[in-house]
């Protein structure tokens, strides 16, 4: 099996990937690129040399990821930082050659691109940081590089969807508390103390009241084979997961 991720509507290079294509085995079999599982460390920088060698054409061009805390933060990546990473869940940058990574495993990845002003983001959008702000977050550091919000394109990849994602009448308290356009996301569930949330749906009517243009790669990871996903394998009682990337980069000259 191949890298090859699945693409939306940007014109950068991009990808989300699969867990297709990798070296690693056991629960975290295919192209596991989560430096917080328990895969063998060495297996998951191979993974992540594949993911670089095929958005840029050299396994040695520096994929950046953050240490993800489900918060808003957002980091203006000026070079990579290695293995040490800092705390947040979005990333900016407007320097060429820098890969921006995003890990999930049914959290929501966005990627965001100025193609002309040469400023791309990534986020990782699960629900609390979706209703916290991390796009909004994300749009207004691309903007103090140079981004103009009307010429920002997204992409949403794969995520957990509303079929998948049963949540509690506090879960859904959480949201309107932090948003009370969320509400319009839940819809009925197998019983009055059960939900089920919407989360893409969510996260692409956030970026329209945003005025940002989006598309959706429309997968949802818990009943995709090809994707890790937390929720099954909490469900399945596996020992651990893998976490796939959701990557952007700006070309060098």
């Amino acid at each position: 099996m191949t890298t090859q991720p699945d693409r939306a509507s940007l014109s950068l290079p991009h990808g989300f990937f699969s867990r297709r294509g990798g070296v690693s085995a056991g629960v975290f079999a295919g192209l596991n690129c989560g430096l917080g599982s328990g895969d063998d460390r060495a297996l998951v920088a191979e993974n992540r040399r594949r993911v670089a060698a095929t958005l840029s054409g050299s396994a040695d061009t520096p994929v950046v990821s953050t240490y993800q805390v489900h918060g808003t933060h957002c980091i203006n990546v000026t070079a990579p930082w290695g293995d040490e990473r800092p705390d947040g869940d979005a990333m900016v940058t407007n320097v060429p050659g820098l890969i921006l990574g995003i890990l999930t495993a049914d959290c929501g990845p966005v990627l965001f691109e100025d193609a002309e002003a040469g400023v791309i983001g990534a986020a990782h959008a699960g629900w609390k940081g979706a209703v916290g702000g991390v796009i909004e977050a994300t749009l207004d550091a691309m903007e103090t590089l140079g981004a103009r919000r009307a010429a920002v394109k997204a992409a949403l990849g794969p995520c957990i969807h509303a079929a998948s994602y049963e949540v509690t009448l506090p879960f859904r308290e959480a949201c309107r508390k932090a948003d009370a356009g969320a509400e319009a996301f839940f819809l009925p569930g197998k019983d009055a103390d059960h939900l089920q949330f919407d989360l893409p749906g969510y996260i692409l009517a956030r970026l329209d009241r945003l005025g940002v243009a989006a598309t959706h790669v429309n997968i949802d990871t818990y009943t995709s084979p090809d994707h890790f996903s937390f929720r099954r394998t909490t469900h399945r009682a596996e020992s651990d997961y893998g976490r796939q990337i959701s990557a952007i980069m700006l070309p060098r000259p």
